[in-house]
């Protein structure tokens, strides 16, 4: 293959890093030689790939060139004993056996990055910035995080699994539930916050809901016997199919009931639905099968007025048995109000706790407006406004607002 251009190379760092980083954290040792060491092969990669292309093997020269070069630095910096002894363990790896531990390599990587000793910001750093090989500069911009704050919090949470000891290893049977539903719950939080982002004038970034599902599909990948994470990936897929529906010709927020479902994306439809279908075959409930499964009744409908509300509002019932949290109680409202009217479904959300959480006021505010309460909405759509920190979001509410205000 002659040649290789560099934008070929960045897509590959990206698709590779991870899986390379990981490697090296187990022959390193250090979070930081490895990443030194990756970094040090792509680049060397990019002086030689443009006039050579690609070797066989793309992501096992990365892996034996970064372990050459962290073997170089280790003998470089070998100012004490255990450093060269270091680094002459590296030397006696055996190379043919580094590819058939990648696998399990990454599957280390995700729970050290998601270990419960870490704070959710951290981990959520971490993931992205190992697995993900997103640059500092790329997640704090996602985050809206000055970049210093960004670099700081993943600087102490190196420094956390290293002064700590924390284990370099999936955790033991009986401690998987709770380790998994932590890095199932950091993944989904980066969808999120692509999907919806909390702050900033972008409705959707892009960039943090493909770079959630190549996680779930990496989850899938090492872990294809556990259901939550089919359903993760299954309900990741089955919400980013509408993305290029969710916004109208100038950028602003459409409703679901309201969304040109042409746009729909049917492949990932398709992949949803099919993941979704094998966790139901298995019988073996938990929380984002469920709410794939609220996701797959919606798509599934020929329109808006033909969706089946009922079995969403049972699907929502079974979640909030898993899982009795206000939110859950919030958004099944939200079905409650199409089978038993919108002020059954008032009464519902005025017991929940939720006043410093905007959803929660647009939610009331919506319930309001249809039961002709336009004052009382005005008001309930203000406080939301007020609460909402993404200017698209904003928008959206006030232009619901100046509805009701507008005789």
């Amino acid at each position: 293959m002659a040649g290789l251009p560099i934008e070929a190379i960045e897509r590959l760092f990206r698709q590779e890093y991870g899986r390379s980083v990981a490697v090296l954290v187990r022959l390193c040792g250090s979070i930081d030689a490895a990443e030194e060491a990756v970094q040090d092969a792509f680049a060397e990669a990019i002086q030689r790939w443009p006039s050579t292309g690609l070797p066989p093997s793309p992501v096992g020269w990365i892996i034996k060139t970064a372990r050459n070069r962290a073997i170089d630095r280790l003998r470089r910096e070998a100012a004490r004993d255990d450093r060269h002894a270091a680094a002459m363990t590296l030397l006696e790896q055996d190379e043919s056996q580094e590819a058939n531990v990648v696998r399990d390599d990454r599957l280390l990587l995700i729970f050290t990055c998601c270990h419960p000793a870490l704070a959710r910001g951290a981990q959520v750093a971490l993931t992205l910035r190992l697995l993900g090989g997103l640059t500092t500069a790329q997640i704090a911009r996602a985050f809206l995080l000055p970049e210093t704050t960004l670099a700081q919090r993943i600087v102490r949470a190196k420094a956390k699994i290293r002064d700590a000891g924390i284990p370099y290893r999936v955790p033991q049977e009986q401690e998987l539930p709770a380790r998994l539903r932590g890095v199932l719950a950091v993944v989904y939080l980066i969808f999120n916050e692509g999907y919806m982002a909390t702050g900033g004038d972008q409705a959707i970034r892009g960039e943090l809901c493909d770079e959630a599902i190549r996680l779930g599909r990496v989850l899938v990948a090492l872990m294809p016997e556990e259901p939550e994470v089919q359903g993760l990936l299954a309900l990741m897929l089955l919400i980013d199919a509408r993305r290029s529906a969710r916004l109208g010709p100038d950028g602003e927020l459409v409703l679901l009931s309201q969304q040109n479902r042409s746009l729909w994306d049917q492949r990932l439809l398709a992949e949803g639905q099919l993941l979704l279908d094998r966790c139901v075959q298995r019988n073996q409930p938990g929380p984002y099968q469920l709410q794939a499964a609220i996701h797959s009744v919606h798509n599934s409908a020929p329109g808006p007025e033909a969706v089946n509300w009922r079995q969403i509002l049972n699907l929502y019932d079974h979640l909030l048995l898993l899982q009795p949290t206000p939110v859950v109680a919030l958004n099944r409202a939200v079905a409650l109000a199409e089978v038993e009217g919108p002020a059954a479904a008032l009464a519902a959300v005025d017991r929940l706790e939720l006043q410093t959480f905007y959803l929660f006021h647009a939610i009331r505010a919506d319930l309001l407006r249809r039961l002709d309460r336009r004052e009382e909405a005005v008001a309930a759509y203000e406080r939301a406004i007020a609460r909402s920190e993404n200017a698209k979001e904003r928008e959206f509410l006030l232009r619901r607002c100046q509805s009701l205000e507008t005789p």
